[in-house]
């Protein structure tokens, strides 16, 4: 764990200039708006290691394979969200010398994201190789108001140089991604410009074609004027921009608004993308940056009215929670089902930037809670519209009749992993898909989208659950061999619980939606049997599945084995590891960590945590109390998983670090790994402890359910919640709890076993012990 970062309850604030911790600093201070983002880089040239990742939404570019042994059924590319042009870089220059942050001396620095009005801002003193003492000071923005447009404003104020300062805004197309398989560009530039008022690059992906356009104009000014000099123009293949300058005498400043737009092909035609481009940082510059901010600032407070969560007396929590809201409100907007959410967002490219399972897993769920119904049905629509995809990754490896595979990681549908332990075996993830479809129709009360969209889905999957489960004669048991299940320090393993356990839900419900689907929507059952060429027979197949599944259990202590062979390990605690090897993924060999009874990830717990209201009390408490101590939350997905469950059996110790680590997770970078970029996907979760955890919100019997608890070191909190058309507002204190209807028809909830009505314009406040 590391704490760099000074406690607020609305900013992130870096006080201190730290060469060694750059990378770091550059995630945690991404910025982006849904359609494109980049890392917190500096604006300036710094020389120094730096990762200046900027990347555009639902861009990808093919990576040619690399592996060490190829395997039928591997994929030939694997996708990746493509560094971009840099539409943020400008040069700083005196007469003879360059601002570098890496040879200047750094006097005072402080870095401030502004989270409450989404702003970016830099104030430091630096001092040069010669002596030149300058002030800056930067405000970045990208609109959240017009998703076209990032918006800089730089100044530089000398405090002892005299003479000439120029600035040198740029765009610059020559990007290398840092982490292609062969060192391979990914760009080629079509065409790099400067015009008299503007410049722009246009770029287009190998392979894929997908094209953007990136292009600025500016505004200058001395002291507080605007000033009109005649720029010297930069027009090279791939770097377009302006020289702009003035004299400057000691206390002067210059300032700089850079006016950008960034438009890809998604959203134009490639006809008129360079003309829209510029017309677009053209209508930003007559704005003006004052407009530009506010419009801004009014989108966020539209965001934060119905997204914060306050809580009082608990300062690292506070910023932890509006932290992960913020990083995820700014990289998913749910507007797009073309779009969805990757594992790293804009502020990394670990993982490609890949669509994963933790989408249906956290960000589902958050979003069917948090907001309207569209967020979360566009990101359902994002993976219907690839089920023909996931049945050709299927028949890849064998499988028929359209069954279907989702893959592991994706753009468009295609599997894109090519780790046999992954891309063959962590199955499970066929499973989650079908679990956030029942979920949408259970938390909106409306099963007509499982009946336009979903059953086809989930079809696809039973049928390869019915073709991938085979039957052991000597146990007399349909079993599922050689997965890899949630716990990814286990592979090739035999019956591991939780994909057992979750395939005969999957079944289940497939079964139960199919009857619901044939007597209510009738036109669209008859539709889905003649596009999927499904028959009910299908399920007599699927019932002698769910009857007759093997799940590992041990009886003397009820705990639900996590697959077979696991009780033969050396079952020690994390307590056993010496400090400094954790985290074992960066300390241990493979073979060491597949050897030890470590649990990466919730896997049993998962299964748990997803379908609890199948378990009674005391099989939850004797299975969390063997597998918690056991497990290394080495992923992001798993310490709210635990904190959920900690705080449903009553151990609210234990619930509130749990949340406290899956809050401030890369805030203070638990697992050593925030220079590759932030969580952006398991973020949810921390809401979702709040939640589903403290507050105990469930769906029984058809009806919205708390079980209140609060930390020792909080006095309340308060959060909103968007339930079948209503909105609540819930304040949860010591022994008070008060709950408003925003929005939406009066509704009955259930507060510990007593139900309540709520009204609109009605405050209910609840008394208890």
């Amino acid at each position: 764990m590391k704490k760099f970062l000074k406690t607020d309850e609305w900013s992130i604030i870096e006080e201190e200039f730290n060469p060694t911790r750059i990378r770091e600093s550059e995630s945690i201070f991404s910025l982006g708006n849904g359609r494109f983002g980049q890392r917190g880089f500096f604006e300036e040239t710094y020389s120094s290691d730096s990762l200046p990742g900027s990347y555009v939404a639902g861009v990808s570019f093919l990576d040619r394979t690399k592996v060490g042994w190829w395997k039928n059924g591997y994929p030939h590319y694997f996708s990746r969200i493509p560094n971009a042009p840099n539409w943020c870089g400008l040069y700083v220059r005196l007469i003879d010398e360059e601002v570098d942050l890496a040879v200047w001396d750094v006097n005072k620095f402080e870095r401030k994201l502004d989270m409450k009005a989404g702003i970016l801002y830099r104030d430091f003193e630096i001092t040069s190789p010669k002596g030149n003492k300058l002030r800056i000071h930067v405000e970045h923005i990208n609109s959240m108001d017009n998703q076209n447009i990032s918006a800089i404003k730089y100044s530089v104020t000398s405090i002892n140089y005299e003479g000439k300062i120029s600035i040198v805004p740029y765009l610059n197309s020559d990007i290398k991604h840092e982490s292609s398989n062969f060192n391979d560009r990914m760009w080629d530039t079509l065409r790099a410009e400067t015009n008299r008022e503007y410049a722009y690059v246009w770029v287009q992906t190998k392979r894929r074609d997908t094209q953007v356009c990136c292009a600025f104009t500016y505004q200058f000014f001395k002291n507080s004027k605007e000033i009109t000099t005649s720029p010297i123009k930069i027009e090279k293949e791939k770097l377009t921009g302006f020289s702009i300058g003035a004299d400057v005498k000691p206390g002067e400043r210059v300032t700089l608004i850079k006016y950008i737009s960034i438009i890809s092909s998604l959203y134009c035609d490639r006809s008129e993308i360079v003309e829209n481009t510029i017309s677009e940082s053209k209508k930003a510059k007559n704005q003006g940056w004052e407009i530009l901010i506010n419009d801004h600032c009014k989108k966020w407070e539209e965001i934060w009215q119905t997204a914060d969560v306050e809580i009082e007396g608990d300062l690292e929590a506070q910023q932890g929670i509006r932290f992960n809201i913020y990083q995820l409100n700014q990289s998913y907007r749910g507007d797009d089902p073309r779009l969805n959410i990757g594992p790293k967002g804009f502020t990394g490219e670990k993982y490609g930037g890949n669509t994963q399972w933790n989408t249906e897993l956290c960000c589902v769920p958050y979003f069917l809670l948090s907001s309207s119904k569209e967020t979360a049905k566009n990101l359902l629509l994002y993976r219907y519209n690839q089920l023909p995809k996931a049945i050709e990754n299927a028949t890849k490896l064998g499988f028929k009749d359209g069954a279907a595979l989702y893959p592991m990681v994706t753009f468009y549908g295609e599997e894109c992993h090519n780790e046999w332990e992954i891309t063959f075996e962590e199955i499970h993830r066929n499973n989650i898909i079908a679990y956030a479809i029942t979920q949408f129709a259970a938390m909106t009360g409306d099963d007509s989208f499982i009946a336009k969209y979903g059953l086809e889905m989930m079809i696809a999957i039973c049928r390869f659950w019915a073709q991938r489960i085979s039957f052991s004669s000597l146990k007399q048991k349909y079993v599922i061999l050689g997965v890899t299940g949630p716990n990814e320090y286990e592979n090739n393993v035999d019956n591991n619980w939780y994909t057992n356990y979750s395939c005969i839900q999957t079944l289940k419900d497939t079964i139960l939606y199919i009857n619901k689907v044939a007597q209510k929507y009738p036109e669209e059952y008859q539709r889905i049997c003649k596009d999927t060429k499904f028959s009910q027979h299908e399920t007599e197949l699927w019932e002698k599945m769910i009857d007759g599944m093997y799940l590992p259990i041990d009886e003397k202590t009820n705990i639900f084995i996590q697959h077979d062979g696991y009780l033969d390990k050396e079952l020690k605690t994390v307590d056993d590891i010496p400090k400094n090897e954790l985290p074992i993924n960066q300390h241990w060999s493979w073979d060491r960590i597949l050897r030890s009874c470590y649990i990466k990830q919730s896997d049993v717990l998962l299964g748990i945590y997803l379908y609890y209201p199948h378990f009674n009390i005391d099989s939850i408490k004797s299975n969390f109390n063997f597998y918690e101590p056991r497990t290394l939350h080495e992923s992001s997905l798993s310490p709210y998983v635990h904190s959920i469950l900690a705080a449903r059996i009553g151990d609210i110790d234990k619930a509130y670090n749990l949340l406290l680590h899956a809050t401030r997770l890369d805030l203070d970078d638990y697992n050593n790994e925030l220079s590759e970029g932030l969580h952006i996907t398991s973020m949810p979760g921390s809401w979702l402890a709040i939640v589903q955890g403290l507050a105990g919100m469930q769906i029984e019997n058809n009806m919205l359910s708390f079980k209140p608890t609060l930390p020792l070191k909080w006095n309340s909190y308060t959060f909103n919640l968007n339930y079948r058309k209503r909105v609540l507002k819930i304040n949860i204190k010591k022994r008070l709890i008060n709950i408003r209807l925003l929005e939406g028809d009066e509704l009955n909830i259930n507060i510990y076993n007593t139900v309540y009505s709520i009204s609109k314009g009605k405050e209910t406040c609840i008394e208890v012990d």
